[in-house]
């Protein structure tokens, strides 16, 4: 049973403000996915002060994005609920919390702490961002809206490297996380004034079962595949983790299907091109973090760059994004989405090919050409994809929607890092004759025939979800002129 109050779209003062709404939206949607991959740059740092090894400190990057993934069905079902800008604002206070704690960490096991309570915060943020925006702005504007946010979603999630190595160069590696402070606060004050009250709330109890469940799945899945990579994958503990994930989730489908007011509608996914928009989505930022995770170590370890100039050279992807995101979602509303999603990847299989032969004498030009190519097609994609996903849920649904389009980001990122990594160190094992988790002084080659397969294999993983894509607009075009022949 669901509360409607109102209409958003119907409100003269709340459509004067929608543009500023989104600003604030956009400011956290931008942080929170920022501290995704921030940190990835630093991970050469922090493993050098923290005496670390790389299969250690990418714990930093890879809990904050489990807390995210085990905690954001809640948080959108939790919108749906109490109000998705209630929830909403609550995340924007306990993330700027977070946020500060990192900057004043000491420890792995105290810095990983504080970036779960970030985590906690940004996940009641990108749960309920998309929702709000589906609410807020008009049928006509919702593809250009979500096209913005889906703009900083992208962004945030891979501007990380190349932010991040300007701001580590200069100001240490705790202002990653200090500089979201002020920007938070100043976002805080601003929805405090605009944001509205919440309109849309469904009477509902929050599914406990489901919600312990999905979080027992998602800690035991990572935990399996994150510390299989350090100790191998054979092991009797890695190989229980990861079957307690395999049963666990079959028995969460099975609670959810039963339940009255279940975490996740699965009844969502009966829609096929709310399906496949997800998936491909999630193919996407598989593909794109195989990228982020391995980027950094080329250009810092291989290319000799300062993470200063690291970063400007990789700051072309998210560029090229801001560019080209916010042009492509306005031409979704007009033209459509299936083609500009299709194009965009087509346009991501070539640059990843591209970065596949890569080398230590590669030229910077070169570099730079596929990393901008790789921003372009990201940028033509995520927009438009966006808007199909939302455009097919109820407003009583749109905070698990968002939620579920949120999942599948996160987890996209999560396993983008593990596919990496666990390629990398594989075929780097396997060439130096020994078990490797780390760079080796003096063998360039082997390092760098890990990132060819490494990125090989994430453009293998664009080129399906380019050929979904494809099918999904044959299916499209062939609905329409049914619908037309009808």
């Amino acid at each position: 049973m669901s509360a409607i109050l109102g209409s958003y779209q119907e409100d003269a003062e709340i459509q004067k403000k929608r543009w500023i709404i989104l600003i604030v939206l956009n400011l956290f949607t931008f942080m929170s996915t920022l501290d995704g991959s921030i940190v990835n740059i630093a991970l050469p740092v922090l493993s050098k002060e923290l005496g670390l090894p790389i299969g250690q400190i990418q714990w930093v990057t890879t809990g904050y994005l489990m807390a995210i993934c085990a905690s954001i069905l809640i948080f959108g079902r939790l919108g749906d609920i109490a109000g998705k800008i209630r929830i909403f604002k609550l995340g924007t206070i306990v993330f700027v919390i977070g946020s500060l704690l990192c900057g004043l960490s000491e420890s792995l096991s105290f810095l990983i702490f504080a970036r779960v309570v970030q985590a906690l915060g940004a996940s009641m943020t990108m749960a309920n961002s998309q929702g709000i925006v589906t609410d807020i702005f008009p049928p006509q504007e919702r593809g250009k809206s979500l096209g913005l946010i889906g703009t900083f979603v992208s962004l945030g999630s891979i501007a990380g490297p190349s932010l991040g190595g300007i701001i580590v160069s200069s100001l240490g590696w705790e202002y990653i996380f200090w500089v979201n402070i002020p920007i938070g606060l100043i976002a805080i004050l601003m929805g405090q004034k605009v944001l509205p009250r919440d309109l849309v709330r469904v009477k509902a109890k929050v599914d406990a079962p489901g919600s312990m469940l999905f979080a027992i799945f998602i800690i035991t899945l990572f935990a399996g595949l994150l510390l299989g990579q350090e100790i191998g994958y054979s092991s009797a503990w890695i190989i229980a983790s990861l079957a307690a994930a395999v049963v666990t989730f079959v028995v969460f489908l099975h609670v959810e299907w039963k339940r009255q007011e279940p975490l996740v509608q699965l009844s969502l996914f009966k829609n096929p091109l709310f399906s496949v928009s997800i998936l491909c989505g999630f193919l996407v930022f598989t593909a794109n973090f195989c990228f982020n995770i391995i980027a950094p170590f080329y250009a810092q370890n291989m290319l000799n760059l300062s993470p200063f100039r690291a970063g400007f050279l990789l700051m072309l992807l998210p560029i090229c994004m801001v560019i080209v995101a916010p042009i492509s979602g306005a031409m979704s509303d007009k033209i459509g989405s299936e083609l500009l999603t299709f194009a965009g990847l087509v346009v991501m299989v070539i640059a990843q090919f591209g970065l596949a032969y890569l080398h230590d004498g590669s030229s910077i030009i070169t570099v730079g050409i596929w990393i901008a190519m790789q921003g372009i097609g990201s940028g033509l994609f995520q927009s438009p994809n966006n808007s199909l996903i939302m455009a097919q849920v109820p407003r009583t649904q749109l905070g698990s929607a968002g939620s579920v389009n949120s999942l599948v980001r996160n987890v996209g990122m999560v396993v983008g890092i593990t596919l990496a990594t666990t390629i990398l160190f594989q075929v780097m094992s396997a060439k130096a004759g020994h078990r490797v988790t780390g760079l080796i002084p003096g063998r360039p080659d082997i390092f760098l025939s890990g990132m060819h397969v490494v990125f090989t294999i994430s453009a293998c993983i664009c080129l399906a979800a380019a050929l979904l894509t494809g099918w999904r607009m044959v299916q499209a075009r062939s609905a329409k002129r049914h619908a037309a022949a009808g």
